[in-house]
């Protein structure tokens, strides 16, 4: 038991990061998958969150051979073209997924309690977000995150157990990898917020905190990405089987969740339904925190790191640049709870939200095999084999929701 405790105590980036990256969209996607196809779609949830795994330990790999963040990575060894491109992408998704996250955390609140309304509950969700992210330091945030993702996890696949959904399925749809009619809309959305998008990126901050800066370190965030991720895969499988076993309703957004919940309670009486609420708005909670904490390091990298010409130097979270950013994600955004968003800026951010995870496995594939830059921590066979597989299958699945939403 010390043991387990020794190696918890060690863990934490990870857990922050897969936190971040479970949020109400990816409740969403694989609830609708569930109620939608069943439970044949159980691997996606499993491949996302490997994926994710290699991905996101590309970016540690990257970091922990150079000292340097992948945006820095990016701004050194590739166009510049290409930066400016994902920063003006960058600023784009903070103000959608900003909105979005507010929506859902009023949402999920309002549910609980529902003396305010949900822009309100959303904005102030938002305001105490900003508090304890400048208040608290690293340290506080990641026991926050740890605690945020063991709750969203007990709760959650509690819940999915107690529904016992049939164990030879559930196994057979995990293994076996099935595109339904009409399903890769719902399955890349899935697959790319399973664990994160854009987000995955703050790992490069959170391992600067923790103080794991090099070689060495590697095999500790391994593990410490293996773990979160396992827990975050087992978390959308979880939500697929409990949408698969009571079919909720079909609702736009995050009211999505709240259709889950209300038809868990139905299945098992008020405690069920109480238990996914207070699984859901861990969810979104964690992953408001976990954007409004992580996000600004990356506008600060950018203006310190890129245009001020540092590389190499850690971000300062009382720098004027992260606190501002802080600031503008955490207040601009709530304009989309009282406006809503246009067709084209729904139909724009879901083909740029396609197209970055190809956009990060293509530059993982270039830097990570270059032997001068990362030396022994070069990709290895293997890496390379998963990296060529995840990136033919966002390919593919994004061709398909492109070319779905164009027509």
């Amino acid at each position: 038991m010390n043991r387990f405790w020794a190696v918890l105590a060690m863990l934490g980036p990870g857990f922050a990061v897969a936190a971040t990256g479970v949020g109400a969209g990816d409740i969403v996607a694989a609830a609708v998958s569930g109620a939608d196809f069943g439970l044949v779609v159980l691997w996606a949830a499993a491949f996302g969150a490997v994926a994710k795994f290699v991905l996101n330990e590309g970016i540690a790999r990257w970091q922990l051979a150079t000292g340097t963040t992948l945006l820095e990575g990016w701004a050194t060894h590739l166009s510049r073209t290409v930066l400016a491109v994902f920063m003006l992408y960058f600023l784009f998704w903070s103000y959608i997924v900003g909105g979005a996250l507010m929506a859902a955390c009023g949402l999920a609140a309002y549910a609980v309690a529902p003396a305010l309304s949900v822009k309100a509950w959303g904005v102030i969700h938002s305001l105490v977000a900003i508090v304890l992210v400048y208040v608290g330091r690293y340290k506080f945030f990641e026991s926050s995150m740890k605690l945020f993702i063991g709750l969203m996890f007990a709760t959650v696949l509690a819940c999915a157990v107690a529904l016992k959904p049939d164990l030879g399925a559930v196994i057979s749809g995990s293994l076996v990898p099935t595109v339904p009619a009409g399903g890769s809309h719902m399955l890349l959305g899935m697959m790319g917020g399973v664990g994160g998008s854009v987000t995955i990126m703050c790992y490069c901050y959170w391992l600067r905190e923790r103080g794991w800066d090099t070689p060495e370190r590697i095999r500790s965030t391994r593990l410490d990405l293996g773990a979160a991720y396992l827990l975050t895969g087992l978390f959308g499988m979880a939500v697929i089987v409990i949408a698969a076993q009571v079919s909720p309703d079909k609702v736009k957004g995050a009211e999505m969740g709240l259709a889950v919940a209300n038809q868990v309670g139905a299945a098992l009486g008020p405690v069920g339904r109480n238990l996914f609420l207070v699984g859901f708005w861990g969810a979104v909670f964690s992953s408001m925190l976990g954007v409004w904490q992580g996000v600004p390091y990356l506008f600060a990298d950018f203006v310190t790191g890129v245009i001020k010409q540092n590389p190499g130097q850690a971000v300062d979270t009382r720098s004027k640049p992260y606190v501002a950013y802080l600031l503008l994600l955490g207040t601009v955004p709530a304009s989309i709870l009282f406006l809503g968003k246009p067709v084209w800026v729904v139909i724009s951010y879901s083909v740029a939200a396609a197209l970055f995870m190809p956009f990060l496995g293509v530059t993982l594939l270039v830097l990570n095999n270059r032997s001068r830059l990362v030396g022994e921590l070069r990709n290895s066979w293997l890496t390379n084999a998963l990296l060529f597989s995840s990136l033919a299958i966002f390919v593919y699945l994004a061709g398909r929701k492109i070319l779905t939403l164009l027509n």
